[in-house]
C-alpha cells in the first residue's frame, strides 16, 4: 500500500523553496507560451517569466479570480491542446457561463496522489471501507476521492446522491469506517442517527473527513463526541483544480499545504499585497504541477492564517489555519459556493426580466444549511390562484437547486416586506 513520502512532505526548506521556483519558472513560462490571457496579463503589467528568479518575485505578477474563467470560457484558459485532456470538469460560475477546467493524464495522476496522502494522514488504509457523502454542488470531489482512496487500496462506495436515511441506512448496513462529507451533511446525519434510536456503536465508523466547509472546532468535537469519531478536515477549491490540497495531520496543529504542486500566499484582500507572517488575509494560490489548466496567483476569497514554525509531525509542508470568513461576497453553502450574481441570472434568465424585489439568505434548519429567495410578488408572476402560486415556487426552487447544486426554498413576498436599507445586493448569512 502507497505510504507519505517523507522524502516529499519533509524536504528541507531550502530544498522545497528551490523546487518551489524551479516549478514556478516552468509554469509561467508554459502558461505564456500557451495561454493568451496570461501572455497578455503579464505584458500589461510589464513582466517577462524569464525574470522571476525569486519565490519572492511573484508579487509582481498580476491576480487571477473567478471572473476570469467565465470570461475565458470554455476552453480559453487551457494550456495544453484538447487532445492531451482526458477529462473535463464544470461548475458554477458567476455568470451564465459556468468554470471549465481540463485535466492531462498526468494532472489526474497528481490529484490522486494528493487525495491519497491526505487519507493517509488521517489514518485511512486498505483495510478500511469509505463512503463519500456530498451535495451535487461536489459531485467533482467525489470522483477525486474515489481514485486517491483507491490509489491506497481502499475499498469505496462511490458518491450517489441519496437522502440522508438512505445514507444512514448504508453507512450502518456497509459497516463504513471513513466518511468523506461536509461538516453540515455530517450534523444532519448525527440527528438522524440519534432520531433514529441508533446507538453509534452499532456503526463501525471511526473517521470522518470534513470537506468543503471549514469546520468549527465546537461542531468538530461534537461530531467526536457524540460519534465516537476522529474528525480530520481537508481544504480544497471547489471550482478548480479539486479537493484536499491542504490536510490535517495527527497533530491537528492546522492544515498542512502540498507546497510541492501549489505555492501559496496570503494578501489583504483591499491592497493586494502580503500580510506579515501569522496574520489572517487571503489565501492566492499558484498551481506548479498543473499542465492543461495552470492558475497563476488565484485569489480564492478563502480567509486564512499561515502558522509559523515545523509541525510536531515531522512534515516540513507549511500549516494554515482555515478561517470560516471568506474575503468576498460569495457564500459557503454545504460545501458550495454561491454568489449573489449567480442567483440573479439565472432568476433573470428563468423570468425573462430582472426581478427589483428579491432577498437572498442563508437558513438552517434542522442543521440542513439552505438557500432562500425572497421574491416581491408583481404583475409577472401574480396570480389569483394559491395553488398555482405555490407550484410556481416549487419550480423556481427547484430549477435553482439543480442550477447552484444546494437546497433552495423560494418565498413570495408583498412589496411591503422589502424594507428600506434592506441587504439586496449580498446573500444574508443567518446561519
Amino acid at each position: 500500500m502507497p505510504m507519505r513520502n517523507p522524502d516529499v512532505e519533509c524536504l528541507d526548506l531550502e530544498e522545497r523553496s528551490q523546487l518551489q521556483l524551479e516549478r514556478l519558472q516552468s509554469t509561467l513560462n508554459r502558461a505564456y507560451k500557451n495561454v493568451p490571457f496570461y501572455r497578455n496579463q503579464l505584458a500589461e503589467h510589464h513582466v517577462d517569466p524569464l525574470q522571476i528568479e525569486n519565490l519572492s518575485d511573484l508579487a509582481e505578477v498580476p491576480f487571477t479570480d473567478r471572473r476570469h474563467f467565465s470570461e475565458h470560457y470554455p476552453y480559453g484558459l487551457f494550456a495544453v491542446p484538447l487532445r492531451d485532456v482526458v477529462r473535463i470538469h464544470t461548475a458554477r460560475g458567476t455568470s451564465l457561463n459556468p468554470v471549465v477546467s481540463g485535466y492531462t493524464k498526468q494532472d489526474l495522476a497528481v490529484w490522486r496522489e494528493m487525495v491519497a496522502r491526505a487519507l493517509v494522514a488521517a489514518g485511512v488504509s486498505g483495510l478500511d471501507i469509505l463512503q463519500i457523502h456530498l451535495d451535487v454542488g461536489l459531485t467533482n470531489w467525489g470522483r477525486e476521492y474515489k481514485d486517491g482512496a483507491e490509489a491506497i487500496e481502499a475499498s469505496v462506495i462511490p458518491l450517489t446522491i441519496l437522502p440522508p436515511e438512505k445514507q444512514l441506512m448504508i453507512l450502518k448496513d456497509y459497516r463504513t469506517s471513513v466518511l468523506v462529507t461536509t461538516a453540515s451533511a455530517a450534523a444532519e446525519l448525527m440527528d438522524l442517527l440519534f432520531q433514529s434510536n441508533l446507538n453509534p456503536n452499532e456503526l463501525a465508523l471511526k473517521t470522518l473527513v470534513l470537506v468543503g466547509e471549514a469546520p468549527t472546532r465546537e461542531m468538530a468535537g461534537q461530531l467526536e463526541e457524540r460519534l465516537h469519531v476522529r474528525t480530520w478536515a481537508h481544504y480544497g477549491l471547489s471550482e478548480v483544480p479539486g479537493p484536499a490540497l491542504a490536510f490535517e495531520c495527527d497533530e491537528r496543529a492546522g492544515l498542512h499545504l502540498s507546497e510541492d504542486h501549489f505555492l501559496a500566499e496570503v494578501i489583504d484582500p483591499g491592497r493586494g499585497v502580503a500580510v506579515r507572517d501569522g496574520e489572517p488575509g487571503e489565501l492566492v494560490l499558484t498551481t506548479l504541477t498543473t499542465r492543461a489548466f495552470p492558475l497563476i496567483r488565484y485569489r480564492t476569497g478563502d480567509k486564512v492564517r499561515l502558522i509559523e514554525g515545523l509541525c510536531p509531525c515531522g512534515r516540513t509542508l507549511r500549516r494554515m489555519e482555515w478561517l470560516r470568513e471568506r474575503t468576498d461576497e460569495t457564500v459557503v453553502i454545504r460545501g458550495v459556493k454561491v454568489h449573489h450574481q449567480q442567483i440573479r441570472t439565472f432568476l433573470r434568465r428563468i423570468l425573462g426580466h430582472e426581478p427589483q424585489m428579491v432577498r437572498f439568505q442563508v437558513c438552517e434548519t434542522r442543521r440542513r444549511d439552505h438557500l432562500v429567495v425572497w421574491l416581491g410578488v408583481d404583475e409577472s408572476i401574480f396570480s389569483d390562484e394559491i395553488k398555482e402560486m405555490e407550484q410556481t415556487s416549487l419550480r423556481l426552487g427547484s430549477e435553482l437547486a439543480v442550477e447552484l447544486g444546494v437546497p433552495v426554498r423560494i418565498q413570495f413576498r408583498e412589496p411591503r416586506s422589502f424594507e428600506p436599507g434592506m441587504p439586496l445586493d449580498r446573500i444574508e448569512d443567518l446561519r
